[in-house]
């Protein structure tokens, strides 16, 4: 079961926006640099969101004659572009003005504001994580959160997920390094973690931007779908044996080409009739099958495989 991507970017919108309002007006009263890479990082995280959501509304477009196979990838591009606005805007910021912060060390002021604001933000991406998570959790089954990170073909949900680990843990190093700051009375510390949070957003943003790029490109389906679709063809009486299974993520919704022994080889109306049964079953069994290609193939036509050659 596939999770639902919207309701985790919403979760995550409302919880950056409450989060950046915050952090600002902390930042503002304790000029702390650690507070102001992170109100940075919360705007940005707010703008990701609303172009996510933008993704999914133009993904949700009907195929054309100029797009035959729809518009399910915009959610690719939106996604990818998300990635690179974190690693630019949120991360090369952080490191800047951490840097600026280690050359220049300004004492920090009214330093309880940034303790509580860090206190309510982890609270509120905590709640936000939260709500990631269960959407997350219906897709990925027993696998790990690595895993299915790196085979998810949700490119939303996987952008969401690294935005709210970047974020909770952010603030973590943010809470961290104002409390060491005040108990050292050496601000060095709250620039060491705004560099921390500059270096997490960028090695979290490389990750998800290498995950939405290969969605970009074209990937076959979550590896763990694929196996299932290639069982219920094997498992169809009107097929004698799968040769070769081609599958194509397209935003929500999937391209499988299949070719493929037929049992009934003899009358081709038959024939013909069984691989729309089977069409019409896979479809049923898959929803976001959208796209479906066959073709039969004759026993008396050796195929590439069965000839010793690398495969077709």
């Amino acid at each position: 079961m596939a999770g639902n991507s919207s309701r985790a970017i919403l979760f995550a919108l409302g919880a950056n926006f409450a989060i950046a309002v915050a952090k600002g007006v902390a930042a503002y009263f304790t000029r702390s640099s650690a507070m102001l890479a992170e109100t940075v990082h919360s705007l940005a995280d707010c703008g990701n969101q609303l172009l996510l959501l933008l993704g999914l509304k133009q993904a949700r477009k009907p195929p054309s004659p100029e797009y035959p196979l729809g518009h399910g990838k915009a959610t690719y591009f939106w996604s990818f572009l998300v990635a690179v606005i974190l690693f630019s805007v949120g991360g090369m910021f952080s490191l800047y003005e951490g840097m600026h912060k280690l050359q220049a060390p300004e004492p920090l002021r009214q330093w309880w504001w940034a303790v509580g604001v860090l206190v309510f933000g982890i609270v509120a991406e905590g709640i936000s994580m939260r709500a990631c998570l269960q959407e997350v959790n219906k897709s990925r089954g027993d696998r790990s959160l690595w895993r299915w990170f790196r085979e998810s073909r949700q490119s939303e949900l996987v952008v969401i997920f690294g935005e709210d680990l970047a974020a909770l843990l952010g603030l973590c190093f943010a809470l961290i390094a104002v409390l060491a700051t005040v108990v050292t009375g050496n601000p060095v510390w709250d620039a060491v973690g705004t560099i921390a949070i500059g270096v997490l957003l960028v090695v979290v943003a490389v990750l998800v931007a290498i995950e939405v790029k290969a969605m970009l490109i074209g990937q076959s389906i979550d590896p763990r779908r694929q196996a299932e679709i290639r069982r219920f063809l094997e498992g169809r009486a009107e097929i004698g044996r799968v040769l070769n299974l081609i599958t194509l993520q397209l935003g929500p919704e999937a391209l499988v080409s299949v070719q493929a022994r037929m049992r009934e080889e003899g009358d081709a109306g038959a024939m013909l009739a069984d691989i729309t049964e089977v069409e019409r079953a896979l479809k049923a069994q898959f929803p976001e099958v959208r796209w479906s290609f066959f073709e039969p193939e004759s026993r008396k036509v050796l195929t590439a495989e069965e000839k010793g050659a690398p495969g077709l």
